[in-house]
């Protein structure tokens, strides 16, 4: 049985994201600048999909694979840590 027109739950207006790397041409991705990446995982220590994080395609690789070799090299975690 479909609900009336008006029940549904419609999507406010969001603002597009855009790419903090394409718009400020004075950040580099690098996987030493851990500060700058961990923005881009979650507390429990996964990357942050493209759709959540407004990235374009070509700053997402370069950035997927900054945290992976930046875990690699223990300066980000891997996961969180369990309490």
């Amino acid at each position: 049985m479909r609900r009336p027109q008006d029940t549904r739950r419609r999507r406010e207006y969001t603002r597009k994201k855009v790419c903090r790397f394409c718009s400020d041409s004075s950040l580099r991705i690098d996987y030493k600048n851990y500060r700058l990446l961990r923005y881009f995982i979650t507390e429990r220590g996964k990357i942050l999909p493209r759709r959540i994080s407004g990235n374009c395609a070509k700053h997402q690789r370069e950035l997927t694979g900054a945290i992976k070799r930046a875990r690699h090299v223990a300066l980000l975690p891997f996961t969180a840590l369990p309490k």
